[in-house]
C-alpha cells in the first residue's frame, strides 16, 4: 500500500476562533481557508480539507510531517498519511459540521486555553461526535502561548471535568501553540496512538459520500478545454475505479421529485496524486463527465455515489424512534424545549446527507415525517440520524433518532 495516500479521515472540531484552521495548517502546511468570504472574515464557512504524511524518527522517536527530523536531523520513516477535515465552529454552521462527521473516522477536539471551557459549540460538536459514534478522539488545548502556566492548568481541569462521562472521557489532552509550532509532534504522536486506521471492506459494492463539489473551469474557458464536474468526499466501502459507470443519488430536483444522475469516472485524485482506483479512507477527488454547472458551489453536497444500479431507493418518508437531549446544545443559555408536534419542521442529518422533515405523526417517542430531500440508506441496517429543531430562529441540535 502507498503510505503517501491518505487512509484515515480526522475531523477538526471545536468552538469558533479556537484555532482549528491554524492547527490544521501547522499539521499539514496547508491553509484550509480557500473561499473568498472565509479569507475576508477569517472563519471557516465550508468544510476544508488537507492531508499530512506522518513520519517517525528512528533515532529520537519523535513525530513530524517531514522526511528529515526537525529535532535531531536524522532521516525519518513514513508511518501513514491522514486527511484532516476542518469544520466550521460558528454556531450557524453546525449543520456543516454534521455533514463532515459523516465521513470522519476520528477527531481532534480543539479547545482554546484562553477561554472558559466548555464554550457552546464545543459542547455541540462533542454531542455530534457522540451521535455518529466517533470515539477515537484527541483533545488539543490550543493557544497555550497566550496564557500563564496557572491559567493553562486551570483550563486543563475544566476540560477534564467537561468530558467526564462522555465519549471523550479517556481522550488525551495535548497542549499546543499552533503559531509557535510547539507540541505539534505530540499531536502526531497522539493521532498515531489513539486514532488507528479502521478495518475496511473493499469487497463490497463501492459507496462514496460527497462533502464538497466543484467546477474548476475558469470563466471564458474554451469549449474543448472545459472539464466535467468534480466530487470531493470519501469512499466508505468498496473501491472506485477510473472508467466506472456511477449513479449519484438523490440527484437533482425535477418538479416535485429528485432524479438520480448517471455519469462516468474519468479521473481520481488523492493527496494531489492521480490514481486508477481508490479504496476507503482519505479524501478523494472524483473527476466526472457531469455538466460542471451541477457540481459548482457545492451543488451536489449530501449525495451518495455508487455503481449504477447498486444504491438503495430514495426514501421520502421516514419513521424513527426519537431521543431528545435534556437541554439545547450550542446555545449560550440553557433553554427548555416544547414537545415536538405535528406540522413542525425539523432538520435531519444522516452521514453526509441532510433534509428538512415535516412532522406528520408523533406517538410516544416515535415520529413520522415527510422529507423535502429524500434520504438514501439501506433499510435493513439500524441507522442513526441527528435531529435539530428551530430554537430562537436557529437550528439547534436537540436529539437523535434510530431508523
Amino acid at each position: 500500500m502507498d503510505k503517501e495516500l491518505p487512509e484515515v479521515n480526522i475531523g477538526v472540531l471545536g468552538h469558533v476562533s479556537h484555532g482549528k484552521t491554524i492547527l490544521t495548517e501547522a499539521l499539514t502546511g496547508k491553509l484550509t481557508l480557500q473561499h473568498s468570504e472565509e479569507l475576508k472574515r477569517g472563519i471557516t464557512i465550508k468544510l476544508g480539507y488537507a492531508d499530512a504524511t506522518i513520519y517517525k524518527c528512528p533515532q529520537c522517536g519523535r513525530y513530524s510531517n517531514s522526511k528529515k527530523c526537525p529535532f535531531c536531523f536524522a532521516d525519518t520513516e513514513i508511518q501513514r498519511t491522514v486527511s484532516f477535515v476542518d469544520s466550521p465552529g460558528h454556531e450557524i454552521l453546525t449543520a456543516t459540521v454534521l455533514t463532515g462527521a459523516g465521513v470522519i473516522d476520528g477527531a481532534l477536539l480543539v479547545i482554546a486555553a484562553n477561554e472558559k471551557c466548555p464554550q457552546p459549540q464545543t459542547v455541540e460538536h462533542l454531542k455530534a461526535l457522540e451521535i455518529v459514534g466517533i470515539d477515537k478522539i484527541v483533545i488539543v488545548q490550543t493557544k497555550i502561548d497566550t496564557v500563564t502556566k496557572e491559567q493553562a492548568l486551570k483550563n486543563y481541569q475544566e476540560i477534564k471535568e467537561f468530558v467526564k462521562g462522555t465519549i471523550a472521557e479517556n481522550a488525551p489532552v495535548v497542549p499546543v501553540s499552533s503559531t509557535q509550532k510547539v507540541n505539534i509532534d505530540k499531536v502526531f504522536e497522539a493521532i498515531e496512538r489513539y486514532i488507528p486506521t479502521p478495518k475496511r471492506d473493499e469487497s463490497k459494492n463501492p459507496k462514496f459520500l460527497v462533502i464538497r463539489s466543484f467546477d474548476i473551469n475558469k470563466p471564458g474557458a474554451e469549449i474543448d478545454k472545459i472539464v466535467g464536474g468534480i466530487l470531493g468526499g470519501s469512499v466508505i466501502e468498496g473501491k472506485l475505479k477510473v472508467g466506472d459507470k456511477i449513479e449519484i443519488k438523490p440527484g437533482i430536483k425535477v418538479e416535485n421529485r429528485y432524479q438520480s444522475l448517471e455519469t462516468e469516472i474519468v479521473g481520481l485524485k488523492k493527496a494531489n496524486k492521480e490514481i486508477k482506483e481508490a479504496g476507503p479512507g482519505g479524501l478523494l477527488g472524483v473527476l466526472t463527465k457531469l455538466d460542471p454547472g451541477l457540481t459548482k458551489a457545492d451543488g451536489l453536497v449530501g449525495s451518495v455515489v455508487g455503481l449504477k444500479g447498486t444504491l438503495p431507493k430514495e426514501t421520502y418518508e421516514i419513521s424513527f424512534e426519537y431521543f431528545e437531549f435534556e437541554r439545547v446544545y450550542g446555545a449560550k443559555e440553557v433553554q427548555a424545549l416544547s414537545p415536538i408536534k405535528v406540522g413542525e419542521k425539523i432538520l435531519i442529518h444522516l452521514a453526509n446527507q441532510r433534509s428538512v422533515g415535516i412532522i406528520k405523526e408523533v406517538k410516544k417517542n416515535f415520529v413520522n415525517c415527510q422529507l423535502s430531500i429524500p434520504l438514501v440508506f439501506e433499510k435493513e441496517r439500524k441507522v442513526k440520524i441527528a435531529v435539530s429543531r428551530q430554537v430562537s430562529g436557529r437550528w439547534r441540535l436537540v436529539g437523535y433518532g434510530i431508523l
